[in-house]
């Protein structure tokens, strides 16, 4: 391996300046096929390292195995994983990421748009990162340490498993995924393929969080139908779908029930596209709760609101579609609580003060619990995530690589 890829900070600024950005209007998989040029780069450099199984699937997965060095029998093969796209909230091409050595409290100005400004009263975990290298984008785009810090703190892992033998492990796998920002991350995974036991997702936050609950998640559609008349003659025949569908959204509860509203272990539901013609209209929602038997509920308060308005709307009338996306999955790791236990072991012995912490959204490690691979989520330091201000600490990165080395020995030991 060359010298630009010696150091966990290395890997992740080359890493963002690949724009793999996907796309929730898509209807390909992977959403974007730029997402398959890092995943490309990824292999090649995983290749380098020695790690000689290493692949990029039709899909745009990576698989790589770093087989164990153990004599021990029945170690379980543990997987780390991570995504390589980034969110289509705020722009990830043609980023620039600048290193800001030594960080001394200060609030940090963007130089490409010193409007953009990362300030401690915003960002007050800044405030536990004196003395550390924080990593930023220009001000233009955002960084893309989402998920990109996990991807440079797995392949560093590799790296140093690779080239240095007094680290006895068993059988590691890695996998890298596309969409997971549009929630496909795992659609097309083969899991005979991926043939691990345990997971981990690199693709938390402040150093020492470990995430083992996620929302629970469903989408729901409310779409109103109204009746289309000439609007030079609509008097006492034209319903307005749109109309219909303004009056719903205003009726919805404006100081709770909402992202903007709710935080901790509360639940939302959050309107978030909306499409309207005289005829129909339509407005899609975001279920979440961290209890599942809860999104019926919240379902239940949008559709009785629904019927509340047509009265107000002769004529009108509407329909609910809901899909489920994906689940908590705190109710697969209560069955396995050693996975979590093994990896606050692990922090706490190198000096980590592990914290146990909720994910008020999703992880590929949602689905893939339900898919057969309990999946924990690590922390990687990646904060301010989805926007301009979007900051990593190089010493956050630094612990994640030591924590999986450590979570490895642990296992390895029984």
């Amino acid at each position: 391996m060359n010298d630009r890829g010696k150091s966990v900070a290395d890997k992740l600024m080359r890493y963002v300046k690949v724009d793999t950005q996907s796309d929730p209007e898509s209807i390909t998989f992977p959403s974007t096929e730029k997402q398959k040029e890092l995943s490309k780069m990824l292999v090649k450099e995983l290749i380098e390292m020695g790690v000689s199984d290493a692949e990029m699937d039709e899909w745009g997965y990576v698989f790589a195995t770093i087989p164990g060095n153990s004599t021990k029998e029945n170690i379980p093969t543990i997987c780390f994983c991570s995504h390589v796209d980034t969110a289509p909230d705020c722009s990830g091409a043609n980023v620039k990421p600048i290193l800001h050595q030594n960080y001394q409290g200060h609030d940090i100005i963007l130089p490409d748009d010193p409007s953009q400004v990362i300030t401690v009263k915003d960002h007050p975990y800044l405030s536990k990162r004196i003395g550390d290298d924080i990593i930023t984008a220009s001000g233009l785009t955002l960084l893309g340490a989402d998920d990109k810090a996990g991807v440079a703190i797995v392949m560093q892992l590799a790296q140093e498993l690779m080239n240095n033998s007094s680290h006895i492990h068993g059988d590691v796998r890695i996998l890298f995924t596309p969409d997971e920002e549009v929630g496909r991350g795992v659609d097309k995974l083969d899991m005979d393929k991926l043939n691990a036991d345990i997971g981990y997702t690199l693709d938390g936050g402040p150093r020492g969080s470990l995430e083992g609950d996620t929302f629970s998640a469903n989408s729901m559609t409310i779409r109103f139908k109204g009746v289309s008349a000439h609007p030079g003659y609509a008097k006492g025949k034209m319903v307005n779908a749109v109309k219909v569908m303004s009056y719903f959204i205003d009726q919805l509860p404006p100081a709770s029930f909402s992202p903007e509203t709710t935080s901790g272990s509360q639940g939302f539901v959050h309107p978030y596209n909306s499409k309207g013609q005289l005829e129909e209209s339509s407005v899609d929602f975001l279920i979440r709760d961290f209890d599942t038997q809860n999104l019926e509920k919240h379902q239940k308060v949008l559709t009785d609101l629904a019927e509340a308005t047509i009265h107000h709307f002769e004529g009108s009338s509407f329909e609910v579609e809901v899909k489920e996306q994906y689940r908590n999955m705190r109710e697969v790791l209560d069955e396995h609580p050693h996975i979590e236990a093994n990896a606050l072991q692990a922090m706490k012995r190198i000096g980590i003060e592990p914290q146990q912490d909720l994910v008020r959204g999703g992880t590929d490690g949602s689905r893939l619990s339900f898919m057969g691979l309990p999946c924990p989520n690590l922390f990687t330091g990646e904060m301010a995530i989805h926007s301009k201000h979007e900051y990593v600490s190089v010493q956050d990165m630094e612990a994640a690589v030591k924590t999986c080395i450590e979570i490895l020995k642990v296992y390895e030991e029984g």
